[in-house]
């Protein structure tokens, strides 16, 4: 009976034993898969600028044609670009006596910021996004009746959908700010609700709108800069850096080296998401990629298609004035700044996102590039008064709009130089779509 216990007591200490090393081996294996999954993105540290680097020749990018980006954004006034992998930074440049150091403002880009803020006083418990604007901005704020006022929200301002007259301007007074349809109901690129939002903030938390960003933003992450009024509208300044590390924190959805800026997934996922049924390509002021169809600032009309078709489908980029891109990809991890003047006379700097990532497609050595330029129509002259010269590289069909997105007349293009007689429209901004793209048309 003795041999029987102690055999018993032998096996049950082994089997402790054996556990003792599957929990070990567990813990172990659930640490270092944290410590990799930890690994995988590099944060800089704070005000530091220090940054760590990858080689682009790990991902087999060939020089010449890393040379031949570098050319595209030079000859597009470009001042400063980045592209970040996993944190870290692969390439960087500077053009036009810009430096690391040098600030530039973000323009239109800075809205994807002052979403995020608005985000970070909704889960403070400051305000709340369906709430009506009057409730922080006091009545009156608009020209409208106290009805049609109190039901503008703060989410319409976030998501362009106020339904007042962008018409009249980015005048931010009362008389500026007329009806034009009921919130919700129309969406319009209009800077005047947007701009706004920095006194809702300041109301609902009771701090000026650079105290709160330098409280809940710079102090965490580093990511510095100045909120200034630039005429009618807000803008944040700062160096090409900064912009790389806003890129960095919403890659990682809020969350900076370990700490979590923003705890509300469910407002960051909404954030760059649809937010409305009319521009698919648009969330809370983050233009969106891959959406099948999208509208364009001062227009009305809706395009079939991606918004930026040579970039990943799951981009989201704050685009701003001028070619001001923080373009964030989480399928590649990869985050792709750009700041500096006009690239061109496109109607949105949509169209030098495209050409930036057309060669970013084309660095790995293996890639074949595409020798056949890309096909467009031009333009000339452009302003004008009245006659206008086309030339297309195909025969094709032309569709001129004005900004209100009404459909003006339907032209029919020879392959070669056309000749069109504009002289019988109003002077303004029409829209001329073809199968090659959209082109802005200034009729003086």
């Amino acid at each position: 009976m003795c041999n029987q216990y102690v055999h018993i007591f032998v096996l049950v200490k082994n089997m402790m034993t054996n556990i003792k090393k599957a929990v070990l081996f567990i813990g172990l294996f659930l640490l270092i898969n944290i410590s990799t999954s930890q690994a995988q993105t590099y944060f800089p540290a704070k005000f530091s600028k220090t940054w760590d680097t990858l080689s682009p020749q790990r991902f087999g990018w060939c020089d010449n044609r890393i040379d031949s980006l570098y050319k595209l954004l030079e000859e597009g006034n470009s001042k400063g670009f980045i592209l970040l992998k996993d944190g870290k930074i692969v390439l960087e440049k500077y053009f036009n006596g810009h430096t690391v150091d040098s600030n530039w403002y973000w323009a239109s880009a800075g809205k994807s910021m002052t979403a995020f803020m608005v985000g970070l006083a909704q889960e403070q418990g400051k305000l709340k996004i369906t709430d009506s604007s009057s409730h922080y901005l006091g009545s009156g704020w608009t020209n409208e009746t106290s009805e049609q006022e109190g039901k503008i929200t703060v989410l319409n301002q976030l998501t362009m959908t106020s339904g007042l007259n962008d018409l009249l301007g980015d005048c931010t007074t009362p008389n500026c700010l007329l009806y034009k349809a009921d919130p919700g109901t129309r969406w319009a690129y209009h800077n005047a609700p947007y701009t706004l939002l920095d006194q809702v903030v300041e109301n609902a938390t009771g701090q000026n709108y650079n105290t709160y960003f330098q409280q809940q933003i710079t102090l965490k992450t580093g990511i510095t800069g100045l909120w200034f009024r630039s005429g009618f509208n807000n803008v944040l300044g700062s160096n090409t850096r900064s912009m790389a590390r806003y890129g960095l924190l919403t890659l990682n959805k809020g969350i900076w080296d370990g700490d979590t800026i923003m705890h509300d997934l469910t407002y960051f996922n909404n954030m760059v998401s649809t937010s409305q049924n009319i521009n698919k390509s648009y969330g809370y002021l983050w233009w969106l990629n891959g959406k099948s169809s999208f509208m364009l600032p001062g227009s009305q009309v809706v395009f079939n298609g991606s918004l930026v078709p040579n970039a990943p489908s799951d981009m989201f980029a704050g685009i701003g004035k001028n070619g001001q891109y923080c373009c964030v990809i989480p399928s590649q991890n990869m985050v792709v700044i750009r700041m500096g003047e006009s690239p061109d006379s496109a109607l949105v700097p949509t169209d030098f996102i495209d050409k930036i990532f057309g060669k970013i497609n084309e660095l790995s050595c293996a890639t074949a590039i595409q020798t056949v330029k890309k096909q467009a129509i031009n333009v000339y002259p452009n302003p004008a008064d009245g006659l206008v010269h086309i030339e297309s590289p195909l025969n094709t069909v032309a569709e001129l709009y004005n900004i209100q997105g009404q459909k003006m007349d339907n032209y029919t293009l020879q392959a070669g130089t056309n000749r069109l007689d504009f002289s019988n429209l109003a002077k303004g901004i029409y829209l001329l779509k073809t199968e090659f793209g959209i082109e802005k048309i200034l009729l003086e």
